[in-house]
């Protein structure tokens, strides 16, 4: 299997104005870049500020490919439902080109269902549009012909066919995932299964079976991707980390609660960390909490971002350095300049 990756993700939920963001988010991922991270993601929202600032991803990480030289760029995801996918095709393939082959084009049904309404669609044809438009995204990344002319994507891009990641929360869609060769996107959080035990290692035992569905329906010789995303902020200091925790759960509560997820009322901080999967603290205690994430651990892409959380950003610009030298490594992920061409991870 080949060297796993590390990655940070960004929602772009900076408490400043949308200049601000959009320049804070291309310095985090410039700084992600020099203290070692392998990949960097962004996510699209469309109208709720609040819920995610970024609805033209591709826009903002050409500028980011503009300002760093190594670092892969992807998306985590474009709402394919309410782009247009030719569209979405000759931005990816330009990207691409101008970014030296460091994109990667995720996808997903998404969003917050009264985004769907501006955009002349209703929520619930939500899987319909989307299967149709990931077949026409495919068939112009493939290099299909797409006018009466003989005319197909220019510029063409059939690397990045390779790339695409897709998300989903459910076992048959991660299955469908694999059949089409797809990376599986696993997300920070999910309702965890009744039966999952409690604490650390419960959205593990809750995604072992997207992980093992995208498997067994990958064609012969194509080899698992899986991009395992967890909440991640690390500090120097437990002080600093408790004020982060109370930030973290004032702000998962009412998410958590709009997904129909019981929050007990005489719940302790302890209980709520577990029950959001916040992981917040000093290196060595959240590589202890990470430990017991057997999915996480065996992920291609490691991936970690700071949403709910969303620190301020001398703070988040430390989180990323005693990631990438304190707790990825005591994980298992080498950096790219000492790792071996391949690896015995499985």
């Amino acid at each position: 299997m080949t060297r796993q990756r590390l990655g940070f993700f960004t929602r772009v939920l900076d408490e400043v104005a949308p200049a601000e963001r959009y320049r804070l988010a291309i310095e985090q991922i410039a700084h992600a870049e020099a203290v070692g991270f392998d990949t960097a993601w962004v996510a699209q929202h469309h109208f709720h500020g609040d819920e995610g600032g970024l609805p033209s991803p591709l826009v903002l990480l050409a500028t980011a490919a503009a300002r760093t030289s190594r670092i892969v760029l992807g998306t985590s995801i474009v709402t394919l439902p309410l782009e247009a996918p030719l569209r979405v095709a000759e931005d990816a393939a330009v990207l691409s080109l101008l970014s030296g082959g460091r994109f990667e084009l995720g996808i997903g049904s998404g969003g917050t269902p009264s985004s769907f309404g501006p955009f002349g669609h209703d929520p619930a044809d939500r899987p319909v549009i989307y299967a149709r438009h990931a077949a026409q995204l495919r068939a112009a990344l493939r290099g299909d012909v797409l006018t009466s002319d003989g005319g197909g994507l220019y510029p063409a891009a059939p690397g990045l066919l390779d790339t695409i990641w897709e998300a989903t929360f459910s076992a048959a869609g991660a299955g469908r995932i694999g059949a089409a060769a797809s990376g599986l996107m696993l997300s920070k959080t999910q309702p965890h299964d009744a039966d999952a035990p409690a604490g650390p290692g419960a959205l593990s035992a809750t995604q072992r079976p997207l992980v093992d569905a995208h498997r067994a329906a990958l064609p012969a010789g194509v080899p698992p991707r899986v991009f395992g995303s967890r909440n991640l902020v690390v500090v120097d200091d437990e002080a600093t980390a408790e004020r982060l925790v109370q930030r973290g759960i004032e702000r998962s509560i009412p998410a958590a609660r709009a997904l129909g997820v019981d929050v007990p009322s005489g719940a302790t901080t302890d209980e709520l960390r577990a029950l959001f999967d916040l992981h917040v603290g000093t290196p060595e205690r959240v590589v202890e909490e990470l430990s017991h994430d057997s999915v996480l651990l065996g992920a291609t892409d490691l991936v970690f971002q700071s949403h709910p959380v969303d620190p301020p950003h001398d703070v988040l610009l430390r989180s990323l350095e005693l990631i990438a030298t304190r707790v990825a490594p005591a994980l298992g992920w080498t950096p790219a300049a000492h790792a071996p061409k391949e690896d015995s991870r499985v």
